[in-house]
């Protein structure tokens, strides 16, 4: 039997992906979160203040940085969730995941394009936040002279200041990555989208419960949301990346047990 082009493959599920109303409008809603501060923050009409929001003040070059640590608790989770529900149990609910198990593609090959058509809303995901973010910042704030003033209080280069937004912008995927893996395994075990945004959101929220507990310290390094608010260290002079690295190591071990358990799962799975 003659496997289908990868590139045919490829080609369908970026079609499956970028048209679906929810994903234009969750980017859609996404573009506005660094537009919201930009104003919110413009309108205040203050200066320098503490926190994050408060630095994008007179800041324009860290917005894209906070907006994208904000939206990271939730919007963004979120926008991954959606499509990982879409690619499995969505194709179950929509009766095409048969066809798809029929077809001459391979279960390994299914999987892998399905993960990949969830990694490309994760990455524009991110990136429309990320340049709407600079766009916003330079337009309704501001630079700061010509470069970024760090929290540290120290100001570096336009180019400096690119490539740790360009960092921040690859650690979130990262992030989001594995966010997608387990979303994909709860759905390759359900036929109800809604039923993965539930589990993998609540998930979410209940790490979100236990970090903020003291007595159970000792869960933290396990927890995927420990660290979520790393990117904001590169807003710091020097940079440090000990929060990143550990975090992206934490995710990356999420992302591979997912996605071990998605292949699992979809290889015994009945057509």
């Amino acid at each position: 039997m003659t496997t289908a082009p990868t590139t045919r493959l490829v080609a369908a599920e970026l079609r499956w992906v970028l048209r679906r109303p929810r994903t234009l409008v969750m980017l859609g809603v996404l573009a506005l979160v660094p537009v919201l501060i930009a104003v919110g923050v413009a309108a205040a009409d203050r200066g320098p203040g503490p926190g994050l929001v408060g630095a994008v003040a007179g800041n324009g070059l860290v917005l894209p940085v906070v907006a994208l640590t904000l939206a990271l608790s939730l919007l963004l989770p979120l926008a991954v969730a959606t499509a990982a529900a879409d690619a499995i149990a969505g194709e179950v609910a929509h009766g095409t995941l048969r066809g798809l198990l029929l077809a001459p593609v391979g279960r390994l090959r299914l999987v892998v394009m399905k993960a990949f058509g969830v990694l490309v809303v994760a990455t524009l995901a991110t990136a429309v936040i990320a340049v709407v973010g600079v766009l916003a910042g330079l337009a309704v704030i501001g630079n700061a002279g010509g470069g970024l003033v760090t929290l540290s209080g120290t100001t570096v280069g336009v180019v400096d200041a690119a490539g740790r937004i360009a960092l921040v912008v690859a650690w979130t995927i990262g992030q989001l990555a594995a966010v997608g893996a387990v979303a994909l395994a709860v759905s390759a075990v359900t036929e109800h989208p809604l039923v993965v945004l539930a589990a993998v959101l609540g998930g979410l929220i209940v790490f979100g419960v236990l970090s903020a507990i003291p007595a159970l310290d000792w869960l933290q390094p396990m927890l995927l949301t420990t660290g979520w608010t790393a990117g904001a260290d590169a807003l710091r002079d020097p940079l440090p990346l000990d929060g990143m690295a550990e975090s992206s190591l934490r995710a990356l071990c999420y992302a591979a047990v997912g996605g071990g358990l998605t292949v699992l799962l979809m290889v015994d799975r009945d057509a």
